[in-house]
């Protein structure tokens, strides 16, 4: 009975310890998620297997995964920049990202968990450097904001692509610039717009007074040809026409059929 707790000690030892590197050598990966397995005695970081899927796994115990999300993530930078001729200019932007699933061991053993803060942003900050110091802080208010979007996209993508990083976009979300440089951009802008304006007011105004000269010299052609047209014979026959169809008419009157001072028969009484 003296020999039981002396056994029994050791063997509630082992049970906990068999108990605890069982719990350690069970591994869930959850979804949007995979795994790189580094082992303590096989070389370290495994690079020439693919990373652990979703999903239940059994490791040995005194192996390690370190777990990355492979879903597309969005980082979000704000940063100061000089514009070409010297000004600062504040810019938020962020980037749509994902590491590349079949160089995550690789990914993790270069670079690190943190290769957002190491590699990702940094070439953000270089390449919208780079490209927002080719434009004036007119373009960038105004006209140029997709142009700029698309360049710092395709100077990022250029650096990180070796990274083992997917670099999906790249949005500007917002350009700060100083206030006294803002105001004048929109006034220039205001003036610009009313100049426009009354240009196309003066063009409306010189389409329509054409318009008028070219229906003005329609009628005089007209009028010149119908008197041209228009004969003492003409005006006579078109005369007595008037004049009998007047006739016919119930007012009392009488016709005097004969030469007046024009030759038109005469119209003598009424009613």
């Amino acid at each position: 009975m003296d020999r039981l707790p002396k056994i029994a000690l050791p063997v509630v030892f082992v049970i906990i310890l068999a108990v605890i590197f069982l719990f350690r050598s069970f591994i869930n990966i959850g979804a949007g998620e995979a795994g790189v397995l580094w082992k303590r005695f096989g070389g370290g970081v495994v690079v020439d297997e693919p990373p652990l899927s979703e999903g239940f796994h059994i490791v040995a115990p005194w192996n390690k995964v370190y777990i990355y999300e492979v879903r597309q993530q969005e980082v979000f930078e704000k940063m100061k920049v000089l514009s070409s001729n010297g000004l600062d200019i504040q810019l938020d932007a962020s980037a749509w990202f994902q590491p590349k699933n079949e160089f995550l061991g690789k990914l993790h053993k270069e670079k690190s968990e943190q290769y957002k803060e190491r590699i990702l942003l940094p070439a953000i900050r270089s390449a919208a450097r780079s490209v927002v110091g080719r434009y004036t802080p007119e373009q960038l208010y105004s006209s140029k904001r997709d142009a700029i979007q698309a360049e710092i996209y395709e100077e990022t993508k250029k650096i990180v692509d070796d990274q083992y990083i997917q670099l999906n976009e790249v949005l500007v979300r917002d350009v700060t610039l100083p206030p006294t440089i803002k105001d004048a951009i929109e006034r220039k802008l205001k003036q610009e717009q009313e100049s426009l304006e009354y240009e196309f007011r003066l063009v409306t105004a010189e389409k329509e007074a054409q318009r008028q000269r070219i229906e003005a010299q329609g009628k005089a052609d007209a009028n010149k040809i119908l008197s041209a047209s228009l004969t003492d014979k003409i005006l006579q026959d078109k005369g007595i026409e008037a004049t009998l169809k007047l006739s016919e008419s119930p007012n009392s009157k009488v016709v005097v059929v004969g030469s007046s001072g024009d030759g038109l028969p005469l119209i003598l009484g009424n009613n």
